[in-house]
C-alpha cells in the first residue's frame, strides 16, 4: 500500500546539503511517508552516499542534469500512487512539523491544489526568505515578503497566488488535472507556469505560516542575476504569457507587459547585455509556436474569468 505522502527531494551536487535536510524529515511530526531523492546528474557521489547512509531513502539517480523543470517531473512520477507529493529543494531545512502542517492545510481546504510554508532564511533566522509568491499581470513573480523581518505580518493563514516550487506541497489530482511542470522551460519560471495554470483551472493555493522551512537559497545555480538566470526568467516568461493569459487579460494588460519589456531592454542595454537580450528574444520568438500550440490546452481546461483570477493576481 503506498503512502499517503511521498517527499521528493530535487538534488544536484548537493549531498552537503542533504545532510542538512534529510534529518529534518527524519524528524518530523508526521509518520509514515516516502522519501525519495532525484538525484539529477550529480558528481559529488550523491546516490552511492545516499545509498551507504540512508538506505531507507529511495534514489532515482538521472544520467545527466535534464533541467529544474523535467527533474521536478521525476520527481512527481515517482510519487505515483500517493495522494500528496511534497518537492524539496536541497537547500532546506524543516520545522519539525512542517509537512503535518501543510497536509492538514490541504486536507482542510478541498479546492487548494497546493500549499506553501513559511519560508525563512537559513542564515539569517529573523529574516524572511518568502511569505507565498505574488504575480503582477506585467508576467513577473516573486517571492511575498522576501527580505521582511520575520515579525509576525506573515502569520495568518491565506490564499496566494502560488507557492514556491523548491519547497511546496501538492495535491496529485491537481498535479494530474493541471498536467506536468513545462520542461520546455529547463529552469526559472516552471513553478509561476504551473500556478497560473492552476489558478485558471480553479485549483487554490495555501500559505501556511506554522509550516516553517529554513532556506539556503540558490545554493546550486550561485547567487546573483547571472546570464543564465537572466535568459531562462525573461525568455520563459514570455512563453507563459503567451500560453496561458485570456485574451481579455492580454488585451487589457499589453500596455503593462509592453512597459516593462521595454524597462528591460533600457536596463540591458545600460549594462552591456544587448546580445544577450536579442538571443531571448530570438529564442523565445522560436519557442512561441510551441507554447502557442500547449495554449490551446490550458485555455480548453480554464475554469476561471479573468475577473475572478484578479482575485490573486496583482493589478
Amino acid at each position: 500500500m503506498s503512502a499517503r505522502l511521498a517527499v521528493a527531494v530535487l538534488s544536484y551536487d548537493g549531498r552537503h546539503l542533504l545532510e542538512v535536510l534529510l534529518p529534518s524529515l527524519a524528524a518530523q511530526t508526521l509518520a509514515g511517508f516516502r522519501i525519495v531523492v532525484v538525484d539529477n546528474g550529480s558528481s559529488d557521489g550523491t546516490s552511492r552516499w545516499l545509498a551507504a547512509e540512508w538506505p531507507q531513502v529511495e534514489v532515482v539517480s538521472l544520467p545527466e542534469n535534464v533541467g529544474v523543470a523535467a527533474a521536478l517531473n521525476v520527481c512527481i512520477r515517482a510519487a505515483t500512487g500517493s495522494e500528496l507529493v511534497a518537492l524539496l529543494n536541497n537547500d532546506l531545512e524543516l520545522d519539525p512539523g512542517c509537512l503535518a502542517e501543510l497536509a492538514a492545510s490541504l486536507d482542510a481546504h478541498p479546492a487548494a491544489g497546493s500549499a506553501g510554508p513559511k519560508l525563512v532564511s537559513f542564515a539569517h533566522r529573523g529574516t524572511l526568505d518568502g511569505a507565498g509568491d505574488v504575480f503582477d499581470w506585467a508576467g513577473t513573480g516573486w517571492r511575498r515578503g522576501h527580505g521582511d523581518p520575520d515579525d509576525g505580518r506573515y502569520d495568518e493563514p491565506e490564499e496566494v497566488f502560488g507557492a514556491c516550487g523548491g519547497a511546496a506541497m501538492y495535491r496529485q489530482s491537481a498535479v494530474d488535472a493541471v498536467g506536468a511542470f513545462d520542461e520546455s522551460f529547463f529552469a526559472f519560471v516552471e513553478d509561476t507556469d504551473w500556478a497560473l495554470r492552476a489558478q485558471l483551472a480553479g485549483w487554490t493555493c495555501r500559505y501556511v505560516p506554522t509550516a516553517i522551512a529554513y532556506h539556503v537559497g540558490s545554493a546550486t545555480i550561485g547567487a546573483g542575476m547571472s546570464d543564465f538566470t537572466r535568459y531562462h526568467l525573461w525568455r520563459n516568461s514570455i512563453w507563459m504569457v503567451a500560453k496561458n493569459y485570456p485574451l481579455g487579460a492580454l488585451a487589457r494588460h499589453l500596455p503593462r507587459i509592453l512597459y516593462v519589456q521595454a524597462a528591460q531592454l533600457y536596463l540591458a542595454a545600460r549594462a552591456g547585455k544587448l546580445p544577450l537580450w536579442s538571443r531571448i528574444v530570438r529564442d523565445a520568438a522560436r519557442g512561441l509556436p510551441d507554447a502557442l500550440r500547449r495554449r490551446r490546452t490550458v485555455q480548453a481546461t480554464r475554469r476561471l474569468t479573468v475577473r475572478e483570477l484578479e482575485r490573486v493576481v496583482r493589478q
